[in-house]
């Protein structure tokens, strides 16, 4: 079965953005643009997509969409990304987020910044009300680095042709991704951060990649 790459959309301004980021990433992919009326139906009708593309809208919800990454594109029109930001748990990396943002990142020939945020560990919180020692706090985010880096690895080694910055941010992961996020054409997210997802959509000013795993 050919893969598509699907735009959902509508004659809204956030609509035509949609179709004229999907129109885009159909010629980076030499694939086929499939562009139908409305919002998408379900996970049946999309079998043969590569990925799947909407407008943002008031009140918009996430589809219910697993085989496919859904890319998410403001009202505003789109523009050539400076960088891909992709957010990930390095602790618990997603194969199929990681694959998607090297693969965006080679496209388009820009740098990958991989941001992972972290959050002081339980023995910090037993200390209270005493402050954290810098020298622990530096320790701990040198775990968290080292993490990151060994998370990344294998993703470099596949494509050695994508400039990474690794970057581990002490923030809660939608704010982190926020804040790394201004100078991103691309933001990519996994659809099992759930409620980052949409706290990401809901203030990113850039399309948003939403991916299964």
């Amino acid at each position: 079965m050919e893969r598509v790459i699907i735009a959902c959309v509508d004659q809204s301004p956030q609509g035509r953005a949609a179709a004229a980021w999907a129109e885009r990433e159909a010629a980076l992919r030499a694939l086929p643009l499939r562009v139908e009326q409305g919002p998408p139906p379900g996970d049946g009708a999309y079998a043969d997509a590569e990925l799947i593309v909407l407008g943002l809208v008031q009140g918009f919800r996430l589809p219910a969409i697993r085989t496919a990454p859904v890319v998410v594109v403001a009202w505003t029109p789109y523009r050539l990304p400076e960088t891909v930001t992709v957010g990930l748990d390095a602790h618990n990396p997603s194969s199929g987020v990681l694959a998607f943002a090297f693969e965006e990142a080679r496209l388009r020939g820009v740098l990958l910044h991989a941001v992972h945020s972290w959050d002081l560990p339980a023995q910090a919180a037993e200390r209270s009300p005493l402050p954290v020692l810098e020298e622990d706090r530096a320790t701990w985010e040198d775990q968290e680095v080292q993490v990151l880096s060994d998370a990344l690895r294998p993703w470099r080694g596949k494509y050695p042709d994508v400039d990474v910055l690794e970057d581990v941010v002490l923030l809660d992961p939608a704010e982190a991704l926020v804040h790394a996020a201004g100078t991103s054409g691309l933001v990519v997210v996994g659809r099992r951060t759930g409620d980052t997802a949409l706290d990401v959509l809901e203030e990113v000013r850039c399309p948003v990649a939403v991916v299964p795993g």
